[in-house]
């Protein structure tokens, strides 16, 4: 899986864990709900990090807590 398709799936994962919105991540982080919409869609070849570093922060989760998932362990990823 490419490294944009995991962070894809990782923040869905997070939105339905916290029962939240794409709309409510948006009003909490400040990310433009479009930005969103692209990183669930795939539409971005890669996500600069002060991006999830920002929506982390809507999530109320560490930037860790983000990447602490087997979706981004090596043998998931392409190089």
């Amino acid at each position: 899986m490419q490294l944009n398709e995991a962070v894809s799936k990782r923040l869905a994962e997070l939105l339905d864990k916290k029962n939240m919105t794409q709309y409510q991540l948006y009003k909490r982080s400040g990310v433009p709900k479009s930005t969103i919409g692209n990183i669930i869609n795939c539409s971005y070849e890669s996500v600069k990090l002060r991006i999830i570093h920002e929506i982390c922060q809507g999530l109320e989760i560490n930037i860790y807590d983000f990447f602490d998932s087997p979706l981004f362990r090596e043998d998931n990823l392409e190089p």
